[in-house]
């Protein structure tokens, strides 16, 4: 039975890395499998990954030599298409913290954020939550402010008002056993609620379902 969470990291600053690599190490329940300083070196043994050595999670710098990080998400998408990808880059810029939530991106942490954190973000994916820094999600939010009620909405199937509930409580940054629990409904009905949001709004992960939902006035931010 597995109880590691295998982790590879993605990122050509050796310091940086190195650190990394430190404090993954020293946690139990963290596996670091494998570390690259390149998009290139990486997609070139994920090319033939096996059950052994297939990561759990991703960490993805944006900024990498050669090929960029949101060039390797497509990539990471097809190769190991169940691994949650967390980008993990000093870019707080609008366009690339959309552009890889889009591309399929589960998280998007700054590399300001504490070991703790990153940490917390990992366990968070794991459990099908979506970590995002806290400055990051609020340029998302007022980015979306002034584009809610688009005429696609109309397009999209409408949600239930439970779906809607559960929507707004992944957008407060809830976990599915959070919302289990507050709901007093139990996980797996989450789990239901939240697939279909995501079949619903044409989205693979929590921050865009959240975005879209904002952008399409299907609730409005506070």
């Amino acid at each position: 039975m597995k109880t590691n969470i295998r982790i590879l990291l993605i990122e050509d600053h050796l310091g940086y890395r190195q650190v990394l690599e430190q404090a993954i190490r020293r946690l139990p329940g963290l596996e670091l499998i494998s570390q690259f300083g390149t998009a290139e070196g990486a997609l070139r043994s994920l090319n033939t990954v096996t059950s052994e050595n297939y990561p759990d999670v991703i960490l993805l710098d944006l900024n990498l030599p050669g090929l960029s990080g949101l060039e390797t998400i497509p990539w990471l998408k097809k190769y190991v298409e169940k691994s949650k990808i967390i980008i993990l880059t000093q870019s707080d810029n609008e366009a690339d913290v959309l552009s890889a939530i889009s591309l399929g991106a589960s998280g998007y942490l700054l590399k300001s954020a504490t070991v703790s954190q990153i940490t917390e973000g990992i366990h968070a994916v794991m459990d099908g939550g979506a970590p995002l820094d806290s400055g990051v999600a609020k340029f998302i939010l007022k980015l979306v402010q002034t584009q809610s009620g688009r005429p696609e909405a109309k397009f999209i199937k409408s949600l239930s008002e439970r779906e809607k509930e559960i929507l707004s409580l992944l957008a407060d940054g809830l976990l599915k056993k959070q919302i289990a629990d507050k709901l007093e409904i139990s996980i797996t009905t989450v789990a239901y609620h939240v697939k279909h949001i995501y079949e619903k709004l044409h989205v693979q992960n929590a921050p865009a379902a959240v975005a879209k939902a904002f952008r399409m006035g299907i609730f409005s931010p506070e």
